[in-house]
């Protein structure tokens, strides 16, 4: 039986919050060498290069933990996928932040009912924000949020010449890896 960990942060600029659940995973018994961690904004769950390692190393009696619902689904339904997914190879997960073990019968009906209210105040979240966002429009005050990986293009298309790895250009740069992509996939 082996615990894992799981960190995610939306941003590489969330060094403090990466390094708090770190924290917070090895406390509850996870080692450097069983924490995957990753730095991808919830809209790339799909690129989660980091998430997909952690459930493809599950076996029966494993452990997957992590600090918050919102460190690995954005939707209930996405939620209870994985969980399906880490049941079905036997392993649990456990949710610190909610005290949620998913190993016991208990411990899914809290993960499941829990899930629901989070899936309620992010649907929330997003409404308070795309108000927010129409009345700043409105006002001529919005202007979105300034592309960063965009401005790093250079120095990705630099260390790719050299043969530098795509994850080693993302960490180097400060970017995600889905970025280094794109700027590549534009770039030929």
């Amino acid at each position: 039986m082996t615990t894992y960990g799981y960190a995610r942060t939306s941003t590489v600029e969330q060094v403090a919050g990466l390094a708090d659940q770190v924290a917070k995973l090895k406390e509850a018994g996870c080692t450097d060498q069983s924490i995957y961690k990753e730095q991808i904004s919830s809209v790339k769950m799909a690129d989660r290069a980091e998430f997909a390692k952690v459930l493809a190393k599950l076996t029966k009696g494993d452990v997957l933990v992590f600090t918050s619902l919102s460190r690995v689904a954005r939707s209930m339904i996405h939620m209870i996928e994985i969980e399906a997914a880490v049941a079905a190879v036997g392993a649990s997960m456990r949710i610190l932040d909610m005290a949620v073990d998913t190993s016991t019968p208990q411990g899914r009906l809290t993960f499941n009912l829990f899930s629901s209210i989070a899936q309620f105040e992010r649907e929330n979240m997003l409404e308070r924000q795309k108000v927010g966002i129409a009345a700043a429009k409105a006002k001529g005050k919005y202007t979105g949020r300034a592309p960063t990986a965009q401005k790093k293009t250079a120095q990705v298309l630099a260390m790719h010449a050299k043969g530098n790895t795509k994850q080693e250009i993302a960490g180097a740069c400060g970017i995600g890896i889905a970025s280094v992509y794109r700027i590549l996939k534009t770039a030929f």
